[in-house]
């Protein structure tokens, strides 16, 4: 197999026009033999690209983006232009698919820019979806079941354990677990996860519950009564670890006390009740039906 294009430090743009670039990219993407499993990405430099040649990207995992910040984005180009390129991707019939850079990408078409600069790869499926959750995971700008989403597509899409997905994304194998976790939660907590109603360390704490309706219920407790996660933690801990009912053991009487028990009740016709704890101290119950009962009794005692 012949061996792939090495990344050059200059960038062909410094070399050749874009239209050669774009050329060189689009024979690569036909002649490299590139497959899912074993391509590494492939750098051939950066081009100015007319933005309607770009689509978006199936892979991004945010898919909301703040229309404020957008405006703002835009404003910033129009007076400093793109300062850092997009990544794309060469597809057939002159069209480049967006890897990373899709907020600038946007404010761009804002702007009333009909260009932008990329940066130009060739890469697989699996390693789009690698770039784009990565970068959007590094700059921290996802949610939570944002995350957990782009995980579980990972997973499935490229064939990943979790100990491999963990590695491709540079987090530990319990940080990626945690995130797939909140995928079991029913849909009503998912989606208040997603508009940030609740966080994630609330949503943790509710999949400790296996019941749907409790962990529904503890989530409108949570928006109603606005609670903490501390209190959330109360909660749950109450109904999944119930107080347990103490049961004393009994003492087994002495003979001495049960002969004692017997000739008390024979003497007074009376139900009685001994307790002994194991150290010797203990108590004498007898049962009165009324006041005569309690005369009767009381006059017995004092003979």
């Amino acid at each position: 197999m012949a061996k792939k294009p090495k990344a050059m430090g200059r960038g062909l743009g410094t070399i050749l026009p874009d239209a050669d670039i774009a050329n060189m990219i689009n024979t690569m993407a036909n002649h490299s033999n590139i497959d899912d499993e074993n391509t590494s990405l492939v750098t051939a430099g950066i081009a100015n690209i007319s933005l309607e040649q770009i689509d978006t990207n199936p892979y991004q995992p945010r898919k909301e983006f703040d229309e404020q910040a957008l405006e703002e984005l835009a404003q910033s180009i129009k007076q400093q232009g793109v300062i850092s390129p997009i990544t794309v991707r060469k597809m057939s019939n002159d069209r480049y698919q967006l890897i990373a850079g899709e907020r600038r990408f946007r404010a761009s078409k804002i702007a009333g820019l009909t260009e932008i600069p990329a940066y130009i790869r060739v890469a697989t499926d699996a390693q789009v979806m690698e770039m784009a959750l990565v970068e959007n995971i590094q700059r921290e700008n996802l949610n939570a079941l944002e995350i957990a989403l782009s995980y579980n597509a990972l997973i499935e899409e490229c064939n990943l354990t979790q100990e491999q997905l963990s590695e491709k994304v540079g987090k530990n194998r319990s940080t990626v677990t945690n995130y797939l976790r909140l995928l079991k939660l029913p849909a009503e907590i998912q989606v208040a996860l997603s508009s940030n109603q609740i966080s994630m360390a609330h949503a943790r704490t509710i999949i400790n519950i296996e019941d749907a309706e409790t962990q529904l219920m503890i989530l409108h407790e949570i928006i109603q009564k606005d609670l903490s996660v501390r209190q959330v933690e109360t909660m749950v801990k109450a109904i999944t670890e119930p107080k347990k009912v103490v049961v004393k053991q009994k003492t087994d009487l002495p003979q001495l006390h049960q002969d004692c028990k017997k000739e008390l009740h024979d003497y007074i016709q009376s139900e009685i009740e001994i307790k002994r704890s194991r150290k010797g101290k203990g108590t004498i119950t007898i049962t009165f039906n009324n006041d005569t009962d309690f005369q009767r009794i009381i006059s017995l005692i004092k003979k």
